[in-house]
């Protein structure tokens, strides 16, 4: 199995306002470097080699990033341990902060390329359930293992 992952952000400004340059600047650098670290699999992207114009939501502010790794270590890695993390540091430019779970992870069949709608059903699912092993973050790090026995213990 692969891990898939989704975030959400919401835009302070349009895209295409002057606020938005550095973020918009960044991306193809930093979505290649995704793309040639360890442990990458897939991401989502449009036309334009990214997610930014992909409407997934009725509010035009939110962007989405979904991507699939080999396991949550690598996710982990590429987060932060690469200059990924310099970007992060600077979210709050760009970004307003969520009250809402704006991420989530779960486990996926190789080869799977998760969809959008999918990713909305797991974040809609943290947000009323928390983290469990069928969608979770970082701070609980479930293994396939703890999938397994969850699936079977809620059938």
């Amino acid at each position: 199995m692969h891990l898939a992952q989704v975030n959400i952000a919401e835009m302070i400004a349009p895209i295409n306002d002057p606020l938005m340059i550095d973020f918009v600047n960044n991306l193809d650098r930093i979505n290649a470097l995704a793309e040639e670290s360890p442990g990458f699999v897939w991401r989502l992207k449009g036309d334009e080699g990214n997610a930014t114009a992909i409407r997934v939501f009725e509010y035009d502010f939110l962007i989405i990033n979904m991507s699939v790794w080999e396991n949550i270590d690598t996710l982990f890695d590429f987060t932060y341990k690469t200059a990924h993390v310099e970007i992060l540091k600077r979210k709050k430019e760009w970004f307003h902060n969520m009250k809402k779970m704006h991420m989530a992870f779960w486990y996926i069949e190789k080869g799977h390329d998760p969809t959008p709608e999918e990713a909305k059903e797991r974040l809609h699912y943290i947000r009323k359930h928390g983290e469990t092993p069928y969608a979770f973050t970082f701070k609980s790090k479930y293994s396939i293992e703890d999938l397994k026995n969850y699936e079977t213990n809620t059938k």
